[in-house]
């Protein structure tokens, strides 16, 4: 609104200019009375200051009161200059806001005026042309120029939403298959079992594991309200909860993390769900084994290994896991490679660089 204000200004400030040298203009070569003089400069300069609101009127009233003054004698023909700038004025406007077949009609309309009441002389058509056809081409180059930009800014808004919903998809499958690998299991187990009571310990882990992925899978679709109460992201302090949870599935855990956790939160978020995908996919395809989880953060990096002493696997799957870890690690400019380990089972390495 300030902006705004600020042009409105600026064009007023710039039609009392004109006012007053059209109005010099006409009493510089033989006095005139001011009731004509002061409202001739008038229709000429003051719809300049209105000229972002209505610019076709604008061009209309100072060409035809330009036209007006010249043949009603109260401006000479040498003098034409001052208001050939009000001209100028609402002519750019108009190419710069309304479509090209207006603008070149308003060009050609204004030509026509000005080259008629300049004495017709070939000279003078010239220079009115060239004036006036400059103006043009400056207005309808910078109407180019903003729709380009405008285009680029509604494209790189496109790009971004498009990124935001692989982003959500992507967190919404880490979520999802993590919790439902430990579901499926913990409820194969309850299935199988003849206790009673590891019947219900199994249940029990349904139970809390469910709870606790619809409450991440509602903060995480939160982010598409305005009005939801953003909670942080998963980060290298929740690992812990990870390994307990794939734990409970079967898969005995041991969890290292070295060095300070305080890192970038896209980074952890990054690092938390690459250790995710990795444990779902352990609890999936080698449960029950043992799992090394080990997470070293650097001043530059962060390194996150997950070994398993399963069965392993001979041909790496097409799934989204794999493939979203590897996307995670891109964004960063990391590396990362999946594949059977050196001693049997299979294993993980993501490094993420943050500096």
């Amino acid at each position: 609104m300030i902006a705004r204000l600020h042009l409105f200004l600026v064009d007023a400030a710039a039609a009392a200019v004109i006012g007053v040298l059209v109005g010099y203009a006409m009493i510089e070569h033989q006095p005139k009375s001011w009731w004509l003089v002061v409202p001739g400069a008038a229709l000429v300069a003051l719809p300049v200051a209105v000229r972002r609101i209505w610019p076709v009127t604008t061009l209309a009233v100072t060409t035809t009161a330009t036209a007006a003054v010249v043949i009603g004698q109260v401006l000479p023909t040498q003098a034409l200059g001052a208001p050939v700038g009000a001209v100028c004025f609402a002519l750019y406007t108009v190419a710069v806001e309304r479509a090209q077949t207006w603008s070149l009609a308003g060009l050609a309309g204004a030509v026509a005026v000005i080259s008629g009441v300049s004495g017709g002389e070939a000279e003078n058509v010239v220079v009115v042309i060239a004036a006036l056809g400059a103006v043009w081409a400056i207005g309808y180059t910078t109407r180019l120029r903003r729709s380009f930009l405008d285009r680029e800014m509604s494209q790189r808004a496109e790009r971004a939403l498009a990124d935001e919903r692989l982003r959500i998809a992507r967190e919404l499958h880490d979520v999802v298959a993590h919790n439902l690998s430990l579901i499926a299991v913990q409820a194969a187990n309850a299935a199988h079992v003849r206790s009673p009571e590891h019947a219900y310990e199994a249940l029990t882990v349904i139970s809390e594991t469910s709870r606790s992925a619809l409450t991440e899978m509602r903060g995480l679709l939160g982010v598409l309200r305005s009005d939801a109460d953003l909670a942080p992201s998963p980060g290298l302090d929740r690992l812990a909860d990870l390994a307990d949870r794939a734990s409970l599935a079967g898969v005995r855990v041991s969890l290292d993390v070295r060095g300070d956790s305080a890192v970038p939160e896209g980074v952890g978020l990054s690092a938390y769900r690459i250790v995710q995908e990795a444990l779902t996919n352990v609890v999936k395809h080698a449960a029950p084994a043992s799992c090394t989880v080990l997470v070293d953060v650097t001043p530059s990096a962060v390194r996150v290994e997950v070994t398993d002493d399963g069965p392993g696997v001979q041909e790496l799957g097409q799934g989204h896991g794999l493939a979203g870890m590897r996307e995670r690690v891109a964004v960063y400019g990391g590396t990362f490679s999946a594949g059977p380990g050196t001693g049997g089972g299979f294993r993980v390495e993501a490094e993420l660089p943050h500096r």
